[in-house]
């Protein structure tokens, strides 16, 4: 165990969490339940995960940090910097790219930052473009932290990012009015 004091712990909701998840697995494979507890981490601290957090759950976990640092920098779902309270993921594979996803990631660009990777002058948001995302029928869509907007086109990209900034989401799912994965007439 680190002899480092770190000022984050699990606030209470998510100290039950833990220990819910850490039932989960056998005594002797505690360590198991690493990327549940690095995700409920990541969640209460807006989204990213420092050193000292990483840390702190290897010490829950009585695991060595360098395992649990493997992990995060392993997996695409763990983030080392802050990216912002709305983590925006552009996909751009070819089915959003033939049905207009370089229009989305223009909307982003206008409204979020220029440059992927990059936090907004007002801390609410970064972007970046990932692959498939696997709502290829609801193409081109953004998964904003957990959340899908799909048939996206550059206004509606905008209105909800507008949305977000104004603290008054839009709905989530499709932004055409689409029921499910319904075809397009």
């Amino acid at each position: 165990m680190s002899n480092q004091k770190n000022a984050f712990v699990f606030n209470k909701e998510n100290e039950i969490k833990a220990k819910e998840i850490l039932l989960k697995y056998p005594t002797d494979r505690r360590q198991s339940a690493i990327m549940p507890l690095l995700d409920l981490a990541q969640r209460q601290n807006e989204n990213w995960l420092s050193r000292d957090i990483v840390e702190y759950v290897a010490d829950y976990l009585e695991m060595p940090f360098i395992k649990a640092w493997e992990v995060v920098t392993f997996y695409s779902m763990y983030y080392t910097k802050y990216n912002g309270k709305y983590l925006v993921q552009v996909c751009g594979t070819t089915p959003c790219w033939l049905r207009g996803s370089d229009q989305v990631i223009k909307a982003c660009k206008e409204v979020i930052s220029p440059e992927p990777n990059t936090v907004s002058s007002d801390g609410l948001f970064s972007w970046m473009q990932v692959e498939c995302l696997g709502a290829c029928v609801n193409a081109p869509l953004v998964q904003i932290n957990d959340d899908y907007y799909e048939d996206l086109t550059y206004d509606t990209t905008k209105n909800v990012l507008q949305s977000l900034i104004d603290g008054s989401p839009l709905s989530i799912g499709s932004q055409s009015g689409r029921k499910s994965s319904k075809a397009v007439s």
